[in-house]
């Protein structure tokens, strides 16, 4: 019997090429790959993904614990700001700890002290589509920017965290950030053990340029004989997950509108934040329809779309790259039922791996 829509899909042979990508790119630069969950965070797809990987690392303290519990590996422990009731357990968790800023650091470092401790550095520059996700954009609070303060770090870090950037799909892009790094922290990087580049560099993407960006990280941490690591999230599951919408009702106002039984700020909330469209394959046919959810929000719209056949009441439609920050960002909004999410095996098989009711609901309020 088919599920009841709505529901995430991920597909394991999509997911497989993907870690293939990484297995590769381990394999001729030696650098590690720890998965970063404020992107991804589907705990049942670990098991298929942890053995590819060297860790996982956290934006807070429920990733910190779940990366510890779920993942396995190294266990890094970032936020930009640790609370005094939760960097205890934090620490506890963690088998590096990494700090946004040196008042952070000088706050907890002590209790750290046992561990591999690292400072985010902002070298001013970065690779972004968009302003809000701009680590080097104006006032940023991301990491300490002013080298008279990371210096200031330097007899109690053992490496620094880089994170500047956002969906970089060119390995151009990213060599020129890391020639700018070298010439502004090079005399930072020779006194240190470790560094991480971040996310945002989409390596498993469609003719990227993986075998460069391998040699260029090689070369990196042999110049300053240092570990590079990457955190990679959204680059492990792009193209591996779709949102399974069906067709409620289709009303016409100058186009042909269909209603599907989601919501765009609930179940995929960076198309409202960064103002885009989802996307559907084929895109193409002689029949058009804007895509919209069933919220009484009046920008309820996943994009316009052309397809082979007319539409109908019950047609199902799936939405794809559903996966990268949009699982962890599902919500409740308007009650709109939250997708189940469910996994296509490598033999075809469709499992459910969790679904939401009311009680989810109600437990999610007061």
């Amino acid at each position: 019997m088919p599920l009841t829509t709505p529901y995430y899909l991920v597909d394991e042979t999509a997911l497989d090429r993907n870690l293939a990508k990484v297995d590769r790119l381990r394999a001729l630069s030696g650098a590690k790959c720890v998965m970063a969950l404020k992107a991804f965070a589907t705990w049942s797809t670990f098991a298929q993904i942890a053995p590819h990987m060297d860790g996982s690392t956290s934006s807070s303290l429920n990733e910190v614990r779940l990366g510890r519990e779920k993942f396995g590996g190294e266990t890094h422990a970032y936020s930009v700001a640790w609370a005094d009731h939760e960097i205890d357990e934090a620490i506890a968790h963690a088998d590096k700890v990494i700090f946004n800023s040196l008042n952070q650091l000088d706050r907890f470092g002590d209790k750290a002290r046992h561990l591999p401790v690292g400072l985010r550095v902002n070298p001013g520059v970065s690779h972004s589509h968009f302003d809000i996700a701009d680590p080097a954009r104006k006032f940023s609070r991301l990491g300490e920017w002013d080298l008279d303060r990371v210096e200031q770090a330097m007899d109690r870090v053992s490496g620094f965290m880089i994170h500047c950037n956002c969906e970089n799909d060119s390995f151009e892009s990213f060599a020129a950030l890391l020639d700018a790094f070298e010439a502004k922290l090079g005399s930072f990087f020779e006194r240190i053990d470790w560094v991480s580049f971040g996310g945002g560099i989409h390596f498993t993407g469609e003719n990227y340029a993986l075998d460069a960006l391998a040699a260029r990280l090689k070369a990196f941490a042999e110049k300053y004989r240092l570990q590079v690591y990457l955190e990679p999230g959204d680059a492990i599951v792009t193209g591996t997950t779709t949102l399974e919408v069906t067709v409620l009702d289709i009303v016409e106002n100058e186009i042909a509108v269909a209603i599907v039984d989601s919501a765009v700020e609930a179940h995929m909330l960076d198309l409202l934040v960064y103002r885009e469209s989802a996307t559907v394959a084929p895109d193409a046919g002689p029949h058009r329809y804007q895509i919209a959810g069933k919220s009484c929000l009046a920008g309820d719209v996943f994009g316009t779309f052309d397809f082979p056949e007319p539409l109908a009441v019950g047609s199902r439609i799936s939405l794809l790259n559903a996966g990268g920050y949009t699982m962890v960002k599902k919500n409740w909004f308007n009650g709109v039922a939250m997708p189940a999410i469910a996994i296509r095996r490598k033999n075809g098989a469709i499992d459910l791996v969790q679904s939401f009711d009311y009680a989810d609901y109600v437990a999610s309020l007061s």
